[in-house]
């Protein structure tokens, strides 16, 4: 298959459209959510068709999306002669969900959304078959991929509701009386949930959310230092819809479009040797590194020039992507002891692009607001008040496994360090570890939302970031000793 480098030529504003977003959420003192209405994009409004947006709306606790056994995250061992073929399938699986997606979200009853999952099984069973085929002729496959052809309909509402910090949420916890809904308006009602999301359950003013960030102490020994590596925001606007760590060699595998800083070589097609030779936008030409996470778009009327294209109107993502105000890349210690130097084309991800239907035990969402980071939310949006900026934070893995620089479920390589000792899991070492730290100017109030896999309606527990390590191996070393030595370099 030929090389290509797909990229959307777009206009850059972070601004734009205040006025239309501020008539779109009602927002009471202090930053609470009244209610939510926001459209796809400028062609819509509040008496055209919502089928055309494939918009499912004051459904209450009926069937809202596609869940399906994610049969990646069963593949631990995968024989590496089968990874390329297993790869295929994994990312044939994603689209089988997206285009049956699609046909459920264009049903007008619940009848034919149903009918929907019978031929997606159908699909289903093909694609896992070759899977066990392949894996078998090295290896062994799970003995339980048969039962994961089948999917099922879940509700938006599904689980007890929480409030963004992982815990239960007792009815009324964090937010006033009345803020939760507008007057004369049902119970259970979608308020205005843009396309397939969000809605307007998504968000929680930061201001009622309890500090709650913790950190484990630094002990003796411990490396202290850091090195910034300052690669720029993206605003020469590289995007694609690829994830060359999950879905190389396939187009569009994400389904969402990224936003990209570091090498401006990556694609799905990219080999080490491409990433190795290619231009970097960042400050030092030592790192070649790829960073990439899901763009945010502001929901405000406007659509983008990709309304139409794979990653963006293709698969439900619509409205004007957000170019961030600050990218900030550190690469910090352990706080138990020294690091070691990351080997070069180490591929990591943090967090999961499909926690709202697999659950959150890949999760790593943290979304706060500047001047209120001690707050992290992992599965709401925050409103911030006036003044103050939306904040996605990533705390990557920062234990390696020493051996290898990728897996076959790309997560059994790495692993988080224990949160209260900050000690590795046994077998593993400490490398330095990515805290990555993006901040936008949006409008306050809900009109935002990160792309996403559209099953997985824009939920924010979906954010995830991604992050391949092509530091020149001296360079690597440099940042390991500056670490060590409790400098703070760049």
């Amino acid at each position: 298959m030929g090389r290509t480098t797909r990229r959307t030529s777009r206009k850059r504003s972070k601004l734009a459209g205040r006025a239309i977003a501020a008539s779109a959420a009602l927002i009471l003192g202090g930053g609470g959510l009244l209610a939510v209405n926001v459209y796809a994009n400028a062609e819509e409004s509040p008496s055209s068709d919502v089928g055309s947006r494939n918009q499912i709306q004051g459904e209450g606790s009926q069937a809202t999306t596609i869940s399906c056994p994610d049969v990646g995250n069963q593949l631990p061992e995968v024989p590496q002669d089968a990874r390329a073929e297993v790869d295929r399938r994994l990312a044939e699986l994603d689209s089988q969900i997206t285009q049956a997606y699609a046909r459920f979200a264009e049903a007008e009853n619940p009848e034919d959304r149903s009918a929907v999952l019978g031929p997606l099984e159908e699909q289903r069973r093909p694609a896992i078959d070759s899977i066990r085929t392949a894996i078998d002729r090295s290896g062994t496959a799970p003995e339980n991929l048969d039962g994961m052809a089948p999917c099922t309909l879940r509700a938006d509402d599904d689980g007890p509701p929480q409030d963004g910090t992982g815990q239960d949420q007792e009815p009324g916890q964090g937010q006033e009386p009345g803020q939760d809904q507008e007057p004369g308006q049902e119970p259970g009602e979608d308020q205005g949930q843009a396309g397939n999301g969000p809605e307007a359950g998504d968000f929680v003013d930061i201001t009622s959310v309890r500090p709650n960030v913790q950190k484990p102490r630094n002990q003796r020994g411990a490396s202290r230092g850091t090195f910034t590596t300052r690669c720029g925001t993206n605003e020469n606007g590289k995007f694609n819809p690829d994830n060359v760590i999950v879905a190389p060699g396939v187009s569009n595998g994400a389904h969402h479009m990224h936003d990209y800083v570091g090498n401006q070589e990556t694609d799905a097609f990219s080999s080490d040797q491409e990433l190795a030779g290619g231009r970097t936008s960042c400050r030092n030409q030592g790192d070649k590194s790829t960073y990439y996470w899901p763009v945010l778009r502001l929901q405000n009327g406007n659509d983008e020039d990709d309304s139409d294209a794979d990653g963006g109107g293709r698969d439900k993502n619509f409205g004007e992507i957000q170019t961030p105000d600050q990218v900030t890349l550190k690469f910090v210690g352990s706080p138990v002891g020294k690091v070691t130097a990351m080997p070069r084309f180490l591929r990591v991800i943090t967090g999961d692009a499909k926690a709202f239907t697999n659950g959150d035990a890949n999760a790593n969402a943290s979304w706060s607001c500047t001047g209120f980071e001690n707050r992290q939310l992992k599965d709401k949006y925050p409103i911030c008040p006036e003044g103050s900026k939306v904040v996605r934070t990533f705390n990557f893995q920062s234990c390696w496994d020493g051996r290898n620089t990728d897996s076959a479920n790309h997560r059994t390589h790495v692993a988080f360090a224990d949160p209260r000792s900050g000690r590795c899991p046994q077998g593993f070492r400490a490398v330095p570890q990515l805290v990555q730290r993006i901040v936008y100017d949006v409008p306050p109030g809900p009109g935002f939302a990160v792309d996403s896999f559209p099953e997985q309606l824009h939920k924010p527990v979906t954010d995830h970031g991604d992050f391949i390590n092509v530091f020149d191996r001296k360079l690597m070393q440099r940042v390991a000793a500056c670490i060590n030595d409790n400098r703070r370099c760049a």
